[in-house]
C-alpha cells in the first residue's frame, strides 16, 4: 500500500472519530429552557434523572450549569501567568459542567462509586444533584433554593456555614443571578411542556 493511501485512509479514520464533540460546545440559546432542551435533549434526561434520584429540580440544576460551565463540558478556569506570560498552570482543579474540583470529585466518587466523567452530562448532574442533596440535609437548605445552593456550592458548606460569601459581595450578586435564572428555566420548562 502506498504511503499516499496509508495517509489518506489515517485521515478518514481520525475523520471518523468525530472531530468536535456537541457537548464541548454550549448551545445557542442559553437564556431559553426549551431551546436548550430541543436542542440536547440528552441535558433534559440526564436532569430529570437526578431530580428523580436526589430531589434538585431540573431548573435549579441548568442555572447553577450555567453559572459554572454555560454547558461545556470540556470547560476548566482560565491558565495563571507569571510576568504575563510564563503559564503556571490553571486558577483551579475545577473541571466539566459542574465545574467539580479534584477533590470534592474525588469525595463523590468514593461514596458513589463507579467510573464517572465530570464532562459527561449524566455524571455531572449527578454529581450536582448529590452535593445539593448533602447541602439540604446537613444545612437545611431547601432543594428549590438555588440561590443558597449555589453560594454553597461555590464556597463549600463549611463556607457557606462561616457565611464567607459575605466577604464576596461580587459573588453574592452572582448567586442572586442564578436563583433569577432559575426561576425564569422553571417558568419557560412549565411553558414547554416539560
Amino acid at each position: 500500500m502506498s504511503r499516499f493511501l496509508r495517509a489518506a485512509l489515517l485521515l478518514l479514520l481520525l475523520a471518523s472519530c468525530g472531530g468536535g464533540k456537541a457537548n464541548f460546545t454550549a448551545p445557542r440559546e442559553l437564556d431559553n429552557a426549551c431551546a436548550i432542551v430541543r436542542e440536547r435533549p440528552q441535558y433534559l434526561r440526564a436532569m430529570q434523572a437526578t431530580e428523580r434520584k436526589w430531589g434538585i429540580p431540573v431548573n435549579v440544576q441548568m442555572a447553577s450549569i450555567h453559572q459554572e460551565s454555560k454547558f461545556i463540558g470540556n470547560a476548566q478556569t482560565p491558565h495563571r501567568w507569571a510576568l504575563g506570560v510564563i503559564p503556571m498552570g490553571r486558577q483551579s482543579t475545577a473541571y466539566g459542567y459542574s465545574q467539580a474540583l479534584n477533590g470534592t470529585w474525588e469525595e463523590y466518587l468514593k461514596d458513589q462509586g463507579g467510573r464517572r466523567k465530570r464532562d459527561d452530562i449524566r455524571d455531572a448532574t449527578d454529581f450536582m444533584g448529590w452535593y445539593m442533596d448533602g447541602s439540604a440535609r446537613r444545612l437545611g437548605i431547601s432543594k428549590e433554593d438555588a440561590e443558597n445552593q449555589y453560594l454553597a456550592y461555590h464556597e463549600g458548606r463549611s463556607g457557606f456555614t462561616r457565611q464567607s460569601y459575605l466577604d464576596k459581595p461580587w459573588l453574592v450578586e452572582v448567586a442572586k443571578k442564578v436563583g433569577a435564572r432559575s426561576e425564569m428555566y422553571r417558568a419557560q420548562l412549565a411553558g414547554c411542556g416539560r
